[in-house]
């Protein structure tokens, strides 16, 4: 069974290096660039916005940086929207639905808090994500894509709430 909670400070390093290995091993931020360091800072993420983990077994396989709107970590949220960021699942982990339980657990803190949507920005390549949020109702947004530096561009995702 997985179990989503809140991460704690005795977490913050798991949780960090998890996270900047996954995207770090995945191809999607360098081991030396400022994401990266953002990645592993697990600390200021759980200060400025809220950060679940995803356990299995009784070891942390998955964390998400959620994000309300005005807030450090909420790059395209608007009002009435909720956004969550990093969403890290570990190798050893995916096919067992880690990644599906977080994006659900978000949706219903989005519901609890009557948002209207949720959004996500992803990168072309990260397929494996893209197919999580494709099964969950998330639809392209293309005209809120955007470049958090020149030559990447992030692809906004959108699931409206009833």
């Amino acid at each position: 069974m997985i179990d989503i909670r809140p991460v704690t400070p005795a977490d913050y390093e798991t949780v960090g290096k998890l996270t900047a290995d996954v995207y770090i091993g995945e191809g999607f931020a360098s081991g030396t660039d400022r994401y990266a360091e953002l990645l592993r800072d697990t600390a200021t993420r759980a200060e400025k916005a809220e950060v679940m983990v995803a356990e299995f077994e009784g070891q942390i396989v998955g964390s998400v940086t959620i994000a309300a709107p005005g807030s450090p970590f909420a790059d395209v949220a608007e009002k009435g929207e909720l956004e969550f960021r990093m969403l890290a699942v570990a190798k050893s982990a995916r096919g067992r639905g880690v990644g599906s339980a977080l994006v659900r657990y978000v949706l219903d803190v989005a519901y609890d808090r009557g948002d209207h949507a949720v959004i996500i920005s992803t990168m072309p390549d990260m397929v494996d994500a893209r197919r999580i949020y494709d099964r969950n109702g998330f639809v392209p947004a293309p005209e809120r894509n955007w470049e958090p530096a020149p030559g990447i561009e992030l692809t906004v995702l959108v699931r409206e709430l009833a």
